[in-house]
C-alpha cells in the first residue's frame, strides 16, 4: 500500500479536488489518502473559535453562515447528482451545527479551539469520499478519531495506531482508497486533538510506517525539495534524491515544504518518503530515504525570526557546571535552542520563540553578562561535511566573504553546516552562497 497526502492548497477548490482524485485514481495498488483542511478553513474556524472564546455570538454565526455558503457553493460545483449534494450539504450543516453549539458552554478554551479546527479536516474528506463514490470508486472513510491517538506527553500511540489502522486495512481488503484526514486525533482522555508538529504530513508519516507502506507521497504545491530557495533565488532545481539526514536539517532550518519532525517514523520504518507538486503531478519530485550522501553542499535553507543570546562569564573557565546553568534556564521556559557555539568563557545560542525571553535573560543575568540580537536568520546547509570530506568549508566562507556572520555551527552534525546572520543580508547571502557552492 502507498499512503498521499494533499496539504490544504491541493484541495482547495472544487477543481483542485478534482485533480486530486485523478491523481489517487492513476496510482496503482490500494493507497491510504490523507487529507488536510481546504485552504483557508483552518484559519476561518481559528476566528471562528475565537469569536466563540470571547463572547461574540453575532460574529460567530456570521462567519459560520459564511462558511456554509462558500461549502454550499463548493458541494454543487464538485459533485452533479443531486442525491448525493443534499447529502453532502447535510453534512456540512451538522458539522457546522456542532460548532454552533459551543456558543455559550462552559468548557476550556483550548478544547473548543481544538474541536472547531479539527472540523475542517472532517469537511474536506467527506466531500472528496463523495466525489469518489461520485466517480465510481470503491472508497472508504476512515475517521482519524479510530485510530489516531497521543499521550499525556503529546506523543502518539504506536502501539494503537499500528493496531487500530491494520486492522482496519485488514477487514476492509477489497477497498482500493482509503481516505482519512491528517492533523487530527484522540487525547489521552479521548477528547479532541492535534498532531501539532508536522500536522497532516505527521499523519501520513505515521499511517506509512503503521502499515509499512511501500512509499509515502507527500503532495503540495512546490515541485520537490530545492537546492535553494525559489523566491529569493533564481534557477533553482529540485532535488532527485535526498537522505532523511539531509531532508530533516533542511526542514528544521527553514525549507518549508516538509515539517522537520514529520518523517520520523517514516525514517524508523524504512519507508520512502516522495515529495510531488500536485500542480504539476508529472515532475519527478524528490526521493528521502536512506541513502548515501554525495561530498559537498546539497541543498541550502533559511529561518527567519531567529534571536541570538550570549551569556559571558569568567566564572566559566574551567567551570563544568557552567552550561548545565545556561540550559536549565531554557528546559525550565520549555524553550528550545537551534544552535549553540561556546568559547572559553562565553557561550552564544540561538532561538526562535520569544515568548518568555525577558525571563530568561533575567535568570540568565544571575550567572554573566547577557547580550541579545533579533532580526537575524539562521543558513542551513545541507550535504555530507563529515572529517574524510574536504573543500566545502572553504567554499562556504569564500562565498560570504562580504556578508556579516554572527554565529557559525560546524562539526555538530556531518550533514549540517549552520550560520547566523542578520535577515537583511539573508537574499544577499543566499545568492552568493548559490553562485560559490553550486
Amino acid at each position: 500500500m502507498k499512503v498521499l497526502k494533499f496539504g490544504g492548497t491541493s484541495v482547495g477548490s472544487p477543481e483542485s479536488i478534482k485533480e486530486v482524485a485523478n491523481i489517487v485514481r492513476n496510482v496503482s495498488g490500494q493507497k491510504t489518502v490523507v487529507l488536510s483542511a481546504m485552504s483557508g478553513t483552518t484559519n476561518a474556524l481559528h476566528e471562528v473559535s475565537d469569536h466563540i472564546i470571547n463572547y461574540r455570538e453575532e460574529q460567530a454565526n456570521d462567519l459560520i453562515n459564511e462558511l456554509i455558503a462558500k461549502y454550499v457553493d463548493v458541494i454543487k460545483e464538485l459533485l452533479s447528482e443531486k442525491e448525493n449534494q443534499e447529502e453532502a450539504i447535510a453534512l456540512v450543516s451538522e458539522r457546522f451545527e456542532f460548532i454552533r453549539e459551543h456558543i455559550g458552554i462552559e468548557i476550556p478554551s483550548k478544547q473548543i479551539e481544538k474541536n472547531i479546527v479539527a472540523q475542517g479536516e472532517v469537511l474536506s474528506t467527506n466531500l472528496f469520499n463523495f466525489h469518489l463514490k461520485e466517480l465510481g470508486t470503491n472508497a472508504l472513510l476512515v475517521s482519524a478519531f479510530d485510530f489516531m491517538a497521543i499521550d499525556d506527553a503529546n506523543e502518539p500511540v504506536i502501539d494503537k495506531i499500528t493496531k487500530e489502522y491494520g486492522k482496519i486495512v485488514e477487514e476492509n481488503s477489497a477497498v482500493e482508497i482509503f481516505v482519512t484526514q491528517g492533523y487530527i486525533c484522540l487525547s489521552a482522555t479521548g477528547k479532541i486533538d492535534n498532531l501539532k508538529r508536522g500536522g497532516s504530513d505527521y499523519s501520513a508519516s505515521l499511517i506509512g510506517a503503521a502499515i509499512v507502506a511501500e512509499e509515502i507521497q507527500i503532495w503540495t504545491d512546490i515541485d520537490g525539495m530545492h537546492n535553494n530557495d525559489p523566491r529569493f533565488v533564481e534557477n533553482t532545481f529540485s532535488l532527485k534524491e535526498i537522505s532523511f539526514d539531509e531532508a530533516a536539517e533542511l526542514a528544521y532550518f527553514g525549507a518549508k515544504i516538509l515539517h522537520p519532525q514529520s518523517v520520523i517514523p517514516a525514517r524508523k520504518a524504512n519507508v520512502p518518503v516522495l515529495l510531488k507538486n500536485t500542480f504539476e503531478p508529472n515532475a519527478p519530485g524528490t526521493i528521502i530515504k536512506n541513502c548515501e550522501v554525495p561530498s559537498g553542499v546539497r541543498a541550502i535553507a533559511a529561518k527567519d525570526g531567529i534571536t541570538a543570546i550570549k551569556i559571558k562569564s569568567y566564572r566559566m573557565l574551567m567551570a563544568y557546571g557552567f552550561l548545565k546553568g545556561v540550559f536549565e534556564v531554557f528546559e525550565k521556559y520549555k524553550t528550545s535552542i537551534d544552535m549553540i557555539t561556546t568559547s572559553e568563557v562565553a557561550v552564544s545560542v540561538t532561538i526562535d520563540d520569544t515568548s518568555y525571553l525577558n525571563e530568561i535573560v533575567a535568570e540568565l543575568k544571575e550567572i554573566g553578562s547577557v547580550e541579545v540580537d533579533t532580526d537575524l536568520s539562521i543558513v542551513c546547509l545541507a550535504g555530507d561535511f563529515s572529517s574524510k570530506r574536504t573543500g566545502a568549508s572553504t567554499a562556504i566562507l569564500n562565498s560570504l566573504s562580504n556578508i556579516p556572520i554572527r554565529m557559525i555551527s560546524y562539526g555538530g552534525s556531518n550533514y549540517n553546516v549552520s550560520l547566523v546572520i542578520n535577515t537583511e543580508n539573508k537574499k544577499e547571502a543566499l545568492v552568493a552562497l548559490n553562485n560559490g557552492v553550486f
